[in-house]
């Protein structure tokens, strides 16, 4: 499996059977996600009590877990349609397959693994936008954000030993430099906020943070304030 564009062990995503285990083609991320957001919602009923504020709560049912993140893809160094990259994302929510004792065919279900952390899932949103394009408008640059949502409440940690980077050490936050590349949209990806970008340049004793090279190698502050 090839490293993503920071060198590092590369998040996949796979076509997977009910336990998570891999059945089918997998997608590589070029740019590891910064971040990953899991949460999960239980359902309760409210009935009011005599002579007090505060209703009592009747527990329904427990909500799925849903995984959201956002992915980076990048294809300016080569020119290539970034589209024929994320177009197998897109694979993975066309309804392909029979689902059990039914004709009626249903998309693929997936799991999202990165080191440790494996989340069995379909995807049930999936939003892409074009950021970068060339002359002739064939867009070089895409951000995905998914949304996963369990399907089975299998351990999502297999070896809490290990890091979602490499399986060593702490965790590494770096950003490989590429053409068109500014510490400001390279702050509002990573942090939200371009008006960061001083924290990165200060962090890595950037003179003059606008000549920034194809190629450089930068590192992100994980704590900031």
């Amino acid at each position: 499996m090839a490293n993503t564009r920071g060198n590092l062990v590369p998040a996949v995503i796979y076509k997977a059977d009910e336990n998570g285990e891999k059945i089918g083609f997998e997608v590589p991320c070029m740019f590891n996600p910064f971040e990953y957001t899991v949460s999960k919602t239980n359902n309760y009923s409210e009935e009011a009590k005599n002579q007090s504020d505060s209703p009592s709560v009747n527990f329904k049912k427990a909500g799925p877990q849903t995984l959201k993140l956002a992915l980076v893809f990048d294809t300016y160094e080569t020119g290539a349609d970034v589209s024929q990259q994320t177009r197998q994302l897109w694979k993975f929510m066309q309804p392909t397959e029979a689902a059990a004792n039914s004709d009626k065919k249903e998309p693929p279900r997936v799991a999202f693994k990165w080191g440790s952390f494996q989340f069995a899932a379909v995807i049930t949103n999936m939003t892409q936008k074009f950021t970068l394009f060339k002359k002739d408008g064939t867009p070089v640059r895409a951000k995905v954000d998914i949304t996963f949502t369990q399907y089975n409440d299998i351990e999502d940690y297999k070896n809490q030993a290990q890091n979602p980077t490499s399986g060593g050490g702490p965790v590494l936050r770096t950003w490989q430099v590429i053409r068109g590349d500014r510490l400001d949209n390279i702050a509002a990806h990573v942090y939200g906020d371009a008006t960061r970008w001083r924290q990165i340049a200060e962090y890595n004793g950037l003179d003059n943070p606008l000549a920034l090279r194809p190629g450089q190698w930068i590192i992100i502050p994980k704590d900031v304030t």
